[in-house]
C-alpha cells in the first residue's frame, strides 16, 4: 500500500445511474447523463473542484467527453488538470490544453518526443511518470512533491477508477445517484477491469454520509483496504 504521507488525499467523485453505469452506452459521453443532474448537484460538483488542488481524468475520458474540468458555477480557482496519457497522444484540440486552467499531462518514457513537444507548445506541463506506461503511485508522488498537490479529486472513467483503487490510492468516494436504468453488458460502470476471484478481493467501503442534493441522492464512503 502506498504511503499516504507521500501522496495526495484522493476523492473519487462520479455520477452513476441506479444500475451503476456512467454513460448510455460504450463510447458515449458522460455529459449526456450529467445534464440530468439537479442544479444543486452541479453546484456541489463545482464547489468540490474549487476545494481541491488538482483534478484527474483519464485520456480516454478526454477523447470522449472533451471536458474543460474547470470551476464555473461557483467562485473559486480552477484546480490543476492532470491527465495520465502514456504515449502523449491526447488530441491537441482537447479543451484541457486550453488556457482556462493549468494542465499537467503525465506520460511514460515511451512517449514520442514530438508529441511531448506539441503538448508543451500548447502551454501544458509534461511529467514523465513511468517507463512503459504511467505508473499511478509514482504520479501521485510527483504530484505531492513537485506540484504541491495535497488534495486530488478524480472524475475518472472505469479504467482510471479501477487502477487507482487497485493501487490503493483512493481515500474517499462520493457518488451522485441518477434515477435511471440504462442497462447494457458492455456499458461503462463506475469501476472496470476488475475480475476478482473471491470475496476477499472485494474493495470494502464504509458509508459515512448520505443526503439529498436537489432531487439527487448523494452517498459518501471511506475506502477500507485490507491492511486497515
Amino acid at each position: 500500500m502506498a504511503d499516504r504521507t507521500e501522496r495526495p488525499h484522493v476523492l473519487m467523485m462520479s455520477e452513476i445511474t441506479a444500475d451503476g453505469k456512467l454513460t448510455l452506452r460504450k463510447g458515449a459521453s458522460s455529459k449526456i447523463l450529467m445534464k440530468y443532474m439537479a442544479h444543486e448537484t452541479e453546484i456541489l460538483l463545482h464547489k468540490t473542484r474549487a476545494a481541491y488542488d488538482a483534478i484527474m481524468v483519464g485520456a480516454n475520458t478526454i477523447r470522449i467527453d472533451n471536458s474543460f474540468l474547470t470551476v464555473r458555477l461557483v467562485p473559486g480557482k480552477s484546480p490543476l488538470r492532470v491527465i495520465p496519457c502514456s504515449l502523449a497522444d491526447i488530441p491537441l484540440s482537447s479543451n484541457v490544453l486550453g488556457p482556462d486552467a493549468p494542465t499537467l499531462i503525465a506520460v511514460s518514457e515511451k512517449a514520442p518526443d514530438e508529441k511531448v513537444a506539441a503538448i508543451r507548445a500548447k502551454g501544458a506541463s509534461v511529467a514523465v511518470a513511468g517507463k512503459e506506461h504511467v505508473e499511478l503511485p509514482l504520479l501521485m508522488k510527483i504530484l505531492k512533491e513537485k506540484y504541491k498537490v495535497n488534495k486530488l479529486m478524480i472524475e475518472g472513467g472505469p479504467t482510471l477508477n479501477w487502477h487507482m483503487l487497485h493501487h490503493q490510492l483512493v481515500d474517499e468516494i462520493r457518488l451522485i445517484h441518477l434515477p435511471f436504468i440504462v442497462g447494457g453488458s458492455d456499458t461503462p460502470s463506475l469501476v472496470g477491469g476488475m475480475h476478482i476471484n473471491s470475496e476477499d478481493e472485494m474493495i470494502r467501503l464504509q458509508l459515512k454520509n448520505h443526503y439529498l442534493c436537489g432531487m439527487n441522492l448523494v452517498s459518501e464512503y471511506d475506502v477500507l483496504y485490507h491492511q486497515e
